[in-house]
């Protein structure tokens, strides 16, 4: 059998699990990007929830997603389309179906495609037996009753030996791929290890999927991705939240502030409370509040105490959360509130991404109560974006907004662990006590217009807090007109100054002058640089630049606009960067939105600047 088999080398490939809520995709395609990361190569991923709780079994509605995009070049995206579309029921076919490419694999499980379940999935005829597949390779599989009759002996009821399914197929992917699955046995030990018999019957039925590719003669190729080029290091996939989470650990380290985070759980915030939770080692406290007003203001009181303070929270959360902010604005203590982006308005879309809380971010406080935002650009890089923003908050003294979204929160991808020496110096230092007959001004100020941050309990530091409008210097209530207007003027000032503490912004690719920029932030990194660097190889006149530092702006980004002919500003919202934009620096930005719940496809960016460019 084994000569019969050709192996036909790959640089890259996408592959899609998708299959109900209790199917275990998402296990299943953590699984594989594990052991793509293990292996060497690079990769993308993108989760896709249901938005509903607990939706309907064998509904659409209830269909969980995950892709992954893996290769041996550099991999900036989840892939737009499928080579290999895997689907445990017909509501998982119906709901990707355009998700697949023509000629692609699609394999179902036959199990999931019998008339109840057609039903539920409102399909009125069988796709594996009509002719409607014709475009695809088609691989059908009882994967049901393969598991069941590969642990019948174990002493399981029939919903946990039906769990193990999502094994075979993973089983199977690794054949498909020449794949070890050293990996997940080890990690199906650590998950089972007190339960001998579920563990037993895991591994056995992953084993089955591989033995089933190795023994069956249907299957005549097997697939090579060989490992990527990349930097000399020590990598891990990583998501998101938990970048998140370990940049605030390293931050804690780097400034010697114990590191404090009140929380209230909320989608798609919560994994950043839970990996914290994780770290007590290290200093780390995690409070999980009543609600968000709880959490934001525990934060606060850690922050007055000498901590480095931090809140989590989604949209919804944020507006919950905007009261207690403009108090921290008043009393100018360091605080970073991270906004895991998600669709809305209201509760919205929990489980969809969106970039529609920017204009909440510069706005959404009452009075004039300006505060500095820092944007994450890629699951990795939000272990830099919360780095930043604590270092920011703590050495201006000011709260700091950390925008990432659902899309990079969850996603997955290579990260190379940071050496001490490479992350940047958080310096600190408190208020001294005051010598004998001195007395304390609590709103004195440096260069940057940043106060003492004066810890409670020291000497002669006795000064007043309070939401109330202070005097400049002395920190007096005061409700003079005059104070007030100079108090608003001062606090922008202090972001605005800001930016002489923020590298200059940078060209990611293309030439520094030309026919058209194209300007992102947050989470659209990846698809835009991919789309760019094609069009570039293409001959195309046009540049890539991705925002971090979203307000105060780096003080050169005026100067690169100008220097090219147009401006295209990507969004996954209805246009809230562009007018920030137009209105800053005068220049007739065009903007491309999208709001659907889903990242941008390099495909339909590339088709947009094509149009532009005509």
């Amino acid at each position: 059998m084994a000569d019969q088999i050709t192996i036909q080398e790959l640089e890259e490939a996408v592959i899609k699990f998708a299959g109900d809520s209790g199917d275990g995709m998402q296990l299943t395609g953590t699984q594989f990007t594990n052991n793509s990361a293990l292996f060497g190569n690079d990769l993308g991923t993108f989760p896709d929830f249901p938005a509903e709780i607990r939706a309907p079994i064998g509904t659409v509605a209830g269909v969980s997603g995950f892709q992954l995009h893996f290769g041996s070049k550099e991999i900036y995206t989840p892939g737009d389309i499928c080579d290999v579309l895997v689907v445990m029921n017909s509501a998982a076919l119906k709901a990707n179906i355009n998700n697949i490419k023509k000629g692609g694999i699609i394999i179902a499980n036959t199990a999931g495609f019998d008339a109840k379940n057609l039903k539920l999935a409102n399909m009125t005829s069988n796709a594996l037996e009509d002719d409607s597949l014709s475009n695809y390779q088609l691989i059908k599989m009882d994967i049901t009753r393969m598991t069941r009759e590969s642990i019948t002996d174990l002493q399981l009821g029939m919903k946990e030996k039906d769990r193990c399914k999502n094994m075979f197929v993973l089983g199977f992917l690794y054949w498909m791929y020449n794949r070890e699955m050293d990996n997940t046995i080890k990690f199906l030990n650590e998950k089972f290890g007190k339960k001998p018999e579920v563990l037993e019957a895991n591994i056995r039925v992953l084993k089955a999927g591989y033995s089933y590719g190795d023994t069956t003669e249907q299957f005549t190729t097997r697939y090579k991705v060989d490992k990527a080029v990349m930097p000399a290091g020590t990598y891990r996939s990583i998501m998101g939240n938990q970048a998140t989470a370990l940049g605030l650990v390293a931050a804690s380290k780097k400034s010697g502030l114990p590191l404090f985070l009140g929380s209230y759980p909320i989608t798609p915030a919560s994994d950043i409370l839970h990996d914290l939770a994780k770290y007590k080692s290290f200093g780390v406290k995690t409070f999980q509040a009543e609600d968000e007003i709880a959490a934001i203001t525990s934060a606060i009181g850690a922050s007055f105490g000498g901590s480095l303070a931090v809140t989590t929270t989604s949209g919804p959360g944020m507006a919950l959360k905007a009261e207690a902010l403009g108090l921290a604005t008043v009393l100018e203590i360091p605080l970073v509130i991270i906004n895991v982006q998600r669709g809305g308005p209201s509760t919205g879309l929990p489980t969809k991404t969106e970039q529609a809380d920017l204009f909440q971010a510069y706005y959404g406080r009452n009075g004039e109560c300006p505060i500095p935002i820092v944007a994450a650009q890629s699951p990795s890089d939000c272990f830099n974006a919360v780095f930043e923003a604590c270092r920011i908050s703590v050495q201006h003294m000011i709260p700091v907004i950390l925008l990432t979204d659902g899309y990079i929160a969850n996603g997955a991808e290579p990260w190379r662990f940071p050496k001490e020496s490479e992350l940047a110096e958080i310096k600190i230092e408190f208020a001294k006590p005051m010598a004998e007959g001195e007395k304390f001004m609590p709103y004195a100020r440096d260069e940057k217009l940043s106060r003492p941050w004066a810890i409670p309990g020291t000497k002669g530091l006795e000064h007043r807090i309070g939401g109330l409008e202070k005097q400049n210097i002395t920190g007096n209530i005061s409700y003079e007109p005059e104070n007030h207007e100079f108090m608003v003027k001062l606090r922008e000032e202090k972001v605005d100054r800001i930016a002489n503490y923020i590298p200059e912004q940078k060209i990611d690719s293309g030439p520094a002058k030309g026919k058209l920029l194209v300007l992102g932030w947050g989470g659209t990194y990846g698809a835009l640089k991919a789309a760019v660097r094609q069009l570039n190889e293409e001959g195309f006149d046009i540049a890539h630049a991705q925002l971090r530092h979203m307000r105060p702006f780096p003080k050169n980004l005026g100067e690169i606009l100008n220097n090219y002919d147009k401006i295209l500003i990507p969004e996954i919202n209805n246009g809230q960067l562009v007018k920030i934009i137009r209105d800053k620096y005068f220049i007739d930005a065009m903007a491309y939105n999208k709001i659907q719940g889903l990242p941008f496809f390099k495909s339909e960016l590339m088709d947009k600047i094509r149009e532009i460019l005509k």
